[in-house]
C-alpha cells in the first residue's frame, strides 16, 4: 500500500477524519487505490468510514 498516495488523495479530497462508504468507492475509482488499502489507510490513521454499504471496510 502506498500510504503517501492515500494521504495525498484524502487532503486533495477535503477527506478528513470521516469518509462514507459512497466516498472510498469513488476514490478507489477515481484514482486506482485498492479499496482494502483505503480501508487499512483509515484504520491506521483514525479515519472513520460511516454508511458502509457492503461490510467491505472495518
Amino acid at each position: 500500500m502506498d500510504e503517501e498516495k492515500v494521504r495525498s488523495v484524502f487532503e486533495k479530497e477535503g477527506i478528513g477524519k470521516e469518509i462514507t462508504c459512497p466516498q472510498a468507492f469513488a476514490v478507489s475509482e477515481k484514482y486506482g487505490i485498492d479499496k482494502l488499502d483505503i480501508s487499512r489507510y483509515c484504520n491506521r490513521n483514525g479515519v472513520k468510514i460511516r454508511s458502509c454499504q457492503l461490510g467491505c471496510f472495518r
